[in-house]
């Protein structure tokens, strides 16, 4: 995976991006509105059709039916069937149009079976739960019976598939959207990203027709706005936070380098990687942006949003630059002292307090290791960049710290609940059961091992959530999470 995140400029209350704003509120006014109420219905169906006969009649007869078809699912749903695992069977069941037909016709329960009037009272049962289609009927379908829709090509753009989904699209979508706004005023801004979703979606119809599936969600039009950015920019240096694979730094360079850097990755994801994410609508989208902004610059001249100036106090700026000077003379103890004194000036900036551990790692012995360790791990702000450093930071401190790390019970509630937001579950884990250990009776304790537990399961991995089970049945038996853990 690659991305980059832009870091100089920021949005200002003089000319606020009203319209990237709009556009990050219909997005969540969708998906938790009529999105959020077809999934509870949907939901409240399942319920019913798990506690009816239905699942005893109708599912072996399709895992057998994925078999003789040779669907690339049928391993998945024997072993599903064989746990009684249903709801996943059910999602797929619905999913599977031919079968549904027949199912429907009572060519796969016939009138001869011994519960044929059951199962048909049970069905319409059923049916009569499911709510009226939304998020397929404006999704862009990519079924080989699929009719031409062209209008999805627009509305997909506004439908996610998870809450991850939509907050990671919308937090991409600010970052990039609000200096093109700045750059285009609303009305052409608003005019591109539509455009915009409409280029990803025309690529991915192409790249993705007959195979199945449905496409939403606004990635394709937030490349475009990428692509626009990196146009808008050109040679001009932008410092960006990114990540390659599991490798992360910043890096200040040419914003125009990032288009193709972006295409490659597409691609490469396309060719490699590719299930379940629509890497040709991101490419649509990068090209038709970067397209649109060639053009729109060509029309006319832009006024390029510029970084606000920096208003730090001098006395800090004084260290910082202190800092570097002996850093670069190889003086590195007096260093950290500047260091530490600039991160007393200004505790929450990040950059300063990454300097200052990574100074103090050579004495890792020393108590400004262990202070700089303290102070990352109690940064506020939850952006992925804080969250990348708090997680390197503190395998760092692990690996390094002598006699040895250092953790109290609050950094390690703390630390649990990001990493797992971060899906770094490994660490979050183990710094669960480290609570557990050392501070059994900690109020953010039972808080905590939910959201751990809650994102293992989302995760698809319900077996590990499951270990939590004895613990929070002891400490949150009421827990939204643990009743769902002990469903299963």
């Amino acid at each position: 995976m690659f991305y980059a995140i832009p870091l100089e400029s920021r949005p200002t209350w003089r000319n606020p991006p009203w319209m990237t704003v709009l556009l990050i509120f219909v997005n969540m006014l969708v998906f938790w509105g009529p999105q959020r109420a077809e999934d509870k219905a949907e939901q409240r169906a399942a319920q019913f059709y798990v506690q009816s006969v239905l699942p005893k009649l109708e599912l072996p007869p399709f895992v057998a039916w994925l078999q003789e078809t040779r669907s690339a699912n049928a391993p998945a749903a024997r072993r599903l069937l064989a746990r009684g695992e249903f709801e996943p069977l059910l999602e797929g069941l619905q999913q599977e149009k031919d079968f549904l037909k027949k199912l429907r016709g009572d060519a796969v329960i016939t009138p001869a079976h011994p519960q044929y009037a059951e199962w048909k009272r049970d069905r319409q049962q059923y049916e009569t739960q499911l709510p009226a289609p939304f998020t397929t009927r404006w999704s862009q379908d990519h079924n080989k019976d699929a009719a031409f829709e062209p209008w999805t090509w627009i509305t997909s753009a506004f439908l996610h598939g998870s809450t991850g989904h939509l907050l990671g699209n919308m937090l991409f979508l600010f970052l990039f959207g609000f200096s093109v706004e700045l750059a285009l005023g609303r009305g052409l801004y608003l005019s591109f990203y539509l455009l915009g979703a409409v280029g990803a979606s025309a690529l991915a119809a192409w790249a993705y027709a007959g195979k199945g599936s449905y496409g939403l969600g606004a990635s394709g039009a937030v490349s475009a706005l990428m692509g626009m950015y990196a146009v808008m920019y050109r040679l001009r240096r932008i410092r960006f936070f990114y990540q390659l694979f599991f490798y992360f730094n910043y890096v200040t360079a040419p914003a125009l380098i990032l288009l193709p850097a972006w295409i490659a990755n597409e691609l490469l994801q396309h060719f490699v990687g590719g299930q379940g994410i629509a890497y040709m609508a991101h490419l649509g989208g990068l090209l038709t942006g970067a397209l649109l902004m060639a053009a729109a610059m060509r029309w006319r001249r832009l006024q390029l949003p510029e970084a606000p100036a920096s208003k730090t106090p001098d006395a800090f700026a004084q260290h910082v630059a202190s800092a570097r000077r002996l850093a670069g003379e190889m003086k590195f103890e007096a260093a950290c002292a500047e260091w530490r004194a600039a991160a007393q000036l200004e505790p929450d900036d990040a950059d300063t307090l990454r300097a200052w551990f990574n100074t103090a790692k050579l004495w890792p012995a020393g108590e400004d290791f262990h202070r700089a360790a303290h102070r990352i791990f109690r940064l506020k702000p939850q952006d992925l960049v804080t969250l990348e450093l708090q997680h390197a930071s503190y395998k760092t401190y692990l690996d390094h710290a002598k006699p040895g790390a250092r953790l109290k019970p609050d950094d390690m509630a703390r630390l649990a609940r990001r990493f797992t937001r971060a899906q770094q579950f490994t660490d979050a884990e183990r710094l669960c059961q480290a609570l557990l250990k050392t501070a059994p009776e900690h109020p953010d304790l039972p808080d905590t091992l939910s959201l751990c537990a809650n994102g293992l399961m989302q995760a698809g991995r319900r077996e590990q959530a499951l270990g939590w089970l004895p613990h929070l049945l002891r400490l949150a038996p009421e827990d939204m999470v643990t009743r769902m853990l002990q469903k299963g």
